[in-house]
């Protein structure tokens, strides 16, 4: 396996083999199944849940709001616009500025009056998105979370088709499109911020690869969520194996997503110009 304590393909076969039939491992394979256990194999199935969590939230907020710069960053910014009438890209910018630098100098509070030898380096590298700390608690509460939100978004994905068409479209349809959006919201938001208290800030996922489902599969949520999910989980594993592995000291993933997702979304807006997505 890829990473800095190497596991050959047959010591991987040999620890299943022992996890499933419970044979005593040699004593020379300890080290390396207490690695793939508390180690590896927590952090590759974090990866794969955090992939899924924002990838499909990004969808999700992208469906709701009908506009595909959407991305859990910005989707309560465009709740406020809606609910104050105001022309949303105005809000967008106006009170993306209020609530970065709100934040922000709550950030810099924390960082100023935390310990510069012990707890400022781990607020940072949180900051940056990392994938380092996960423990076997924190995978089974994000599987809890994230099998429960993507159970309640397959089962309303009609309602997300019918949302993408606007309100009055909904109305008519006998769907209540307020109460729809509270209740997508609150669970996506909640998928959210489940992801960033565990693994921090990770950037791109909720905005390009509901675009890259959307071009694979169509606009259609009965196959788009899952399709986003699967891509969504297949990026972030390979953001964090490459984390793991292009230098000797780890870098945090989140600067991984960051440098690949920029591009990725250029080539996405170049490809679709002119199409009515934008």
């Amino acid at each position: 396996m890829i990473g800095r304590f190497k596991i050959s393909i047959s010591i991987l076969g040999t620890i299943l083999s022992d996890i499933i039939t419970g044979d005593t491992l040699s004593p020379d394979f300890v080290s390396q199944k207490l690695v793939f256990l508390w180690i590896r194999l927590p952090r590759c199935i974090m990866a794969v849940l955090v992939g899924m969590c924002l990838s499909v939230s990004g969808g999700v907020y992208q469906a709701m709001f009908r506009n595909p710069l959407v991305s859990p960053a910005v989707a309560m910014t465009i709740s406020i616009a809606r609910l104050i009438s105001i022309k949303p890209i105005i809000v967008m910018v106006l009170a993306g500025m209020v609530v970065l630098s709100f934040f922000n100098a709550l950030l810099m509070i924390l960082k100023y009056f935390s310990d510069p030898y012990d707890e400022l380096p781990s607020i940072v590298f949180w900051i940056m998105g990392s994938l380092t700390r996960v423990t076997w608690h924190d995978v089974f509460i994000t599987l809890a979370v994230t099998s429960c939100g993507l159970l309640v978004f397959i089962l309303l994905r009609f309602r997300l088709n019918i949302l993408s068409l606007g309100d009055i479209q909904a109305k008519s349809l006998g769907i209540n499109p307020f109460i729809s959006r509270v209740i997508l919201i609150v669970l996506s938001s909640f998928m959210v911020a489940m992801v960033v208290a565990t693994c921090g800030q990770i950037a791109w996922l909720g905005l390009i690869i509901p675009h890259m489902a959307r071009t694979l599969v169509g606009p259609k949520h009965e196959t788009m969520i899952p399709v986003t999910a699967l891509l969504g989980a297949i990026f972030m594993l390979a953001a964090d194996v490459l984390a793991r592995s292009m230098t000797t000291a780890e870098i945090p993933v989140g600067i991984i997503t960051a440098i690949t997702g920029a591009p990725i979304f250029c080539f996405l807006l170049y490809k679709n110009r002119g199409s009515g997505w934008l």
